[in-house]
């Protein structure tokens, strides 16, 4: 059988112009791909119904968490606090739901939390509605901090100025709040 010779493969930008493609460009273009489809695959359209909003909207979070950053900033730098953002697939990511039930609902935690830290969630469900203005938020802070995986917990002092990232990691509430004071001191 022979191959129509009218069928042809338009050439690749690197072909064109004569140039060499370097394997990170492939690797970056794939990775590109990748994460428009994780970005497209995890988002959740809104349903055309309009609510009436307050200025901070209530959302089911863990006891103890804020969900509004505008709200958690102001409580932070009021108490001198280190602000713990959590940015979490609370009802679909297996680590997440791990990091809730081996360290956030610990009272060895909890009890640091409440001395240390103002906890804000920036949950990313599947399963359950999120108020637009929280979703569009969330969604925000998650491009602004470049998370690129849940759990990811982002830390910053109470001015503002980010200390470091962590995510799930064996050992409880003792290994955690260890991380965390690595980043508090610097």
């Amino acid at each position: 059988m022979r191959r129509a010779s009218f069928v042809r493969k338009p050439p690749r930008l690197a072909e064109t112009c004569k140039l060499r493609e370097a394997s990170p460009v492939r690797s970056c273009s794939l990775f590109l791909v990748a994460a428009a489809l994780l970005a497209v695959s995890c988002s959740k359209k809104e349903s055309p119904v309009t609510t009436t909003q307050t200025s901070t909207p209530s959302v089911s979070a863990k006891p103890g968490w804020l969900t509004s950053y505008e709200q958690a900033q102001k409580e932070a730098q009021a108490n001198h606090k280190l602000l713990l953002m959590d940015f979490t697939g609370s009802d679909w990511c297996g680590w997440c739901i791990m990091l809730d039930k081996e360290i956030f609902s610990k009272p060895e935690f909890k009890e640091y939390a409440n001395k240390n830290l103002v906890l804000l969630e920036l949950d990313f469900p599947r399963g359950k509605k999120m108020p637009a203005e929280i979703t569009a938020q969330n969604e925000r802070l998650l491009m602004k901090y470049g998370v690129q995986g849940f759990p990811t917990v982002v830390v910053f002092d109470s001015e503002g100025k980010p200390l470091g990232a962590l995510g799930y990691q064996a050992g409880g509430p003792q290994a955690f709040i260890a991380q965390l004071e690595k980043l508090r001191k610097g």
